[in-house]
């Protein structure tokens, strides 16, 4: 299988297709009515030879943001629970219009805005799922120490879009400008396929160039280092560490604001987007910088 923008038959998984092809969109078309901008299904045999997945216990220890420390466990470390078969994948436009949906409060629940309402389509989803189809959900944690999977890797199997050499998830419609959550199923669902699309082709490399810590700018992991040549920023060159950097930057400099429906005040934080907003894909809002 590839991540990149190739379409590959899915054998094993394709005696399913028929059985369950109404449930598929079913369930698809609910999380779009209940508010997300796209969704899909993962199977999760499929998934856990997904690339993250399978490089996931061999890439360098990491404990920057977007990692939690849980005690047993390793930064990056997936644990599979018992009786899942398949996902839903879902994905929250975030147009460059409305910034505040990313703006991360501590405090706050749900953190961010977007992440409230991407919480909201699951809430509904998982309700329906229960009520009409006799289908158990598990509504999991953004932190893959705290029970998650490789969200990107998820949405590609799930026909939302491909990996991006800003390695960002790309979709045809809001190009990197989404938020994506997953949820578990415990019903053996085909996933829904990996599309053929591949803005990066022949693109000029605006996220590169839009990068303040440079963190496209070296060669981090190899095909021959890892064994596939599915890796971090589709060939290897992306630092998550540099990335980092610029994350504690936008930490130190957040500020104190009221907290949303509450008494309280949190410390706010604006994660850098420019390698996001600097990609031309998409059918509106694209600003190259």
């Amino acid at each position: 299988m590839t991540l990149n923008g190739k379409s590959i038959p899915q054998k094993n998984i394709a005696a399913l297709s028929n059985k369950n092809d109404s449930l598929d969109r079913e369930i698809i078309n609910k999380a779009k009515e209940f508010g997300a901008s796209l969704a899909g299904i993962v199977n999760i045999e499929e998934l856990k030879r997904s690339p993250s997945h399978v490089i996931s216990g061999r890439v360098p220890k990491f404990g920057g943001v977007g990692t939690k420390k849980v005690e047993g466990r390793k930064p990056g470390e997936v644990e599979w629970r018992d009786g899942v078969r398949s996902a839903v994948v879902i994905a929250l436009a975030h147009s460059q219009k409305m910034p505040d949906l990313d703006w991360w409060v501590k405090g706050f629940k749900g953190g961010t805005k977007g992440n409230v309402q991407l919480i909201s389509v699951f809430l509904k989803l998982a309700e329906w799922l229960e009520k009409d189809k006799q289908i158990k959900s598990t509504k999991i944690a953004y932190h893959i120490e705290h029970g998650a999977v490789f969200m990107k890797d998820a949405a590609v199997l799930a026909g939302l879009g491909c990996i991006g050499k800003n390695n960002m998830l790309l979709t045809p419609d809001f190009g990197p400008r989404v938020r994506l959550r997953v949820m578990l199923l415990d019903v053996d669902l085909p996933s829904t396929g990996i599309m053929n699309f591949d803005p990066c082709f022949d693109c000029k490399e605006y996220c590169k160039r839009a990068c303040p810590q440079k963190a496209f700018d070296k060669q981090v992991y190899s095909s021959k280092e890892y064994g596939q040549n599915e890796l971090p920023g589709r060939t290897g060159v992306y630092s998550r560490t540099e990335c980092n950097v610029q994350m504690e930057i936008n930490i130190s400099k957040g500020k104190i604001v009221d907290i949303e429906g509450s008494d309280e005040k949190g410390h706010e934080v604006r994660y850098c987007r420019r390698c996001e907003l600097a990609c031309p894909v998409g059918k509106s809002e694209n600003i190259l910088t």
